[in-house]
């Protein structure tokens, strides 16, 4: 059996991750879990040939987020002082949001269960998410008297609004997956035997496309959040410079015209 905190496989273009701690329910706040996420993301992105990532979790979870017993125990990254404490979550879980936040391939969130505080947030961190009948979705850090230390309240709102945001943190109460794709938190609801077969089907959909400008879409979108219109336009005009003279985007213009179906080989 397997031990490694995440599992990767690969399906063509598709690499999968797989959180792979079922018995604790997935949480991230292990050192080991959050060096093994940043590396996938480092390999991915050095990866010219992937296109797309999927996360999910083993088990019945997606992910419970932090060590319950650790905090109760002021063990793993809850130990030491407040000093100590700012440091580890500084050093330990923020890197996730870091790292996904700088992958440079689509992610999707398949998310198979439970997605609890942090876990909640991890499901937030990626680009898309899709959710199984039985996923729950909380940004419950109220419930054990503790604030988002991994990003959330930066992450939520952008996913579902601020008053809905606020509600989740404020509350700490769970919502379902049918609330949650009211809300727009997933773009998807699906039975569990279905959830990666359609999470696969959602990753060819964009894995289907040039994979240069699939990144430099991403790297616009990121950087369209923070940055003002006149400096988005200088950077779209830059890389729109570089997306014309790709052999992609000839064969893509190429097959328009010819009315047949486009081969990308990523140059």
């Amino acid at each position: 059996m397997n031990s490694s905190p995440v599992l990767i496989d690969r399906v063509g273009n598709t690499v999968i991750w797989t959180l792979n701690s079922p018995d604790a329910r997935n949480p991230i706040s292990e050192p080991g879990t959050i060096a093994a996420l940043e590396d996938a993301v480092f390999a991915a992105n050095a990866d010219p040939e992937l296109r797309v990532a999927i996360l999910t979790g083993a088990g019945s979870a997606f992910s419970s987020g932090g060590n319950i017993k650790h905090m109760r125990d002021k063990d793993g990254m809850f130990r030491g002082s407040p000093a100590e404490l700012r440091q580890g979550y500084r050093q330990g879980i923020q890197r996730i949001p870091k790292a996904l936040y700088n992958c440079e391939i689509p992610t999707i969130a398949a998310v198979n269960g439970a997605a609890i505080g942090a876990g909640c947030d991890l499901a937030m961190m990626c680009d898309l998410r899709i959710a199984s009948t039985s996923a729950k979705f909380a940004e419950s850090f109220v419930k054990v008297g503790i604030i988002p230390g991994d990003g959330g309240a930066w992450l939520l709102p952008r996913a579902i609004g601020m008053a809905r945001a606020s509600e989740m943190a404020f509350t700490g109460e769970a919502i379902d997956a049918a609330t949650a794709l009211e809300w727009g938190m997933v773009s998807a609801v699906v039975d569990p035997e279905a959830l990666l077969r359609e999470a696969h089907a959602l990753a060819d959909r964009v894995s289907a496309n040039p994979p240069h400008v699939l990144r430099m879409t991403k790297k616009l979108l990121r950087e369209g959040q923070h940055q003002s219109l006149e400096s988005l336009l200088e950077l779209s005009a830059a890389m729109q410079a570089i997306a014309h003279f790709t052999e992609d985007h000839h064969e893509a213009v190429g097959a328009l015209i010819d009315g047949r179906d486009p081969i990308f080989n990523g140059r």
